[in-house]
């Protein structure tokens, strides 16, 4: 199997029809058709299932195109620095962050950096925790900002902002007249919860087994903003890291106990030197990040 029908495989896998494939990739739809029938002839094992004009991958084309993700990661990375050379931008940084650090610290540090430096050029992406590592690591990112970073090998993660997990809600909600929330507060309201596995998620369920209180909720989401918006609307209280309800307007926050510490890294790859504009953009995340410290508190 070469390059070109791992690519195929996958604009199919991605696309799920071989008209929306062709289209994709610029080729006929019986060209694709017979492409992909000629691979499973190839490798001997079907790779779709075929149901009312639709393809469907089977458990082994799902592998393949995962074990895949690699390799065009690598290309990607390898396709934007032929083209920042191309276009001899010397002044060019790629960033991605977590949504929490994507919605508060990273634009104001971006304004800033860019108020200073009108010429270069920046990539930025909001992407979720495994998403971020797996870019800087790859080379597709110089810089990734996240919350709740573990020991990574492979990547150096530098801790530039800690402080603890807060409680959410309406200024009208009647826990609002609490300036502390436990575990114990949210037995009988609607509680918006942090998806289980996620940083945030494991944070807050370790705070309930800490008290002895069951964890249960009402809603759950994958990311703290999500659950900020909702709270916001009215739908019930969430426990999220104090940089997602800054942007908020009409959120009551206040101290979430048993302090839940919540520390935001950047992570850079061990493998590669920071560019000039990389180390430029990370100092001006210090110096935001100091400021937003210092406004929390």
């Amino acid at each position: 199997m070469n390059l070109r029908q791992i690519e195929l495989l996958r604009a199919v896998v991605r696309c799920e029809t071989t008209v929306r494939a062709a289209h994709e990739l610029g080729l006929s739809q019986p060209a694709v058709s017979n492409a992909i029938k000629h691979l499973e002839s190839q490798i001997g094992f079907p790779l779709f299932e075929r149901i009312n004009n639709r393809l469907f991958p089977t458990a082994e084309a799902r592998e393949l195109c995962l074990d895949s993700d690699p390799i065009f990661n690598m290309h990607a990375a390898f396709e934007a620095k032929v083209q920042d050379l191309k276009e001899n931008r010397t002044g060019h940084v790629r960033i991605i962050a977590t949504p929490p650090l994507g919605y508060s610290v990273i634009p104001i540090a971006l304004r800033n950096f860019l108020a200073k430096r009108p010429n270069t050029r920046v990539s930025f992406d909001i992407r979720r925790f495994e998403n971020v590592i797996e870019s800087v690591d790859n080379g597709l990112a110089e810089l990734g900002f996240v919350l709740g970073l573990n020991d990574y090998r492979g990547l150096e993660g530098e801790s530039f902002f800690s402080e603890r997990m807060v409680c959410v809600m309406r200024p009208d909600h009647p826990l609002a007249a609490k300036e502390t929330i436990t575990p114990d507060d949210l037995r009988s309201t609607a509680f918006i919860a942090l998806e289980r596995g996620t940083k945030m998620g494991t944070i807050v369920r370790q705070a309930f087994a800490e008290v002895g209180v069951p964890f249960r909720s009402s809603v759950e989401v994958r990311y703290c903003n999500t659950a900020c918006i909702l709270a916001e609307s009215g739908v019930g209280v969430a426990v999220v890291d104090p940089l997602s309800p800054l942007s908020a307007k009409n959120l009551a926050v206040r101290r979430f106990e048993p302090a839940s510490p919540v520390s935001a890294s950047v992570v850079r790859s061990r493998k590669r030197p920071l560019s000039r504009a990389a180390e430029a953009f990370l100092r001006e995340v210090r110096i935001v990040a100091g400021e937003t410290v210092s406004r929390l508190s």
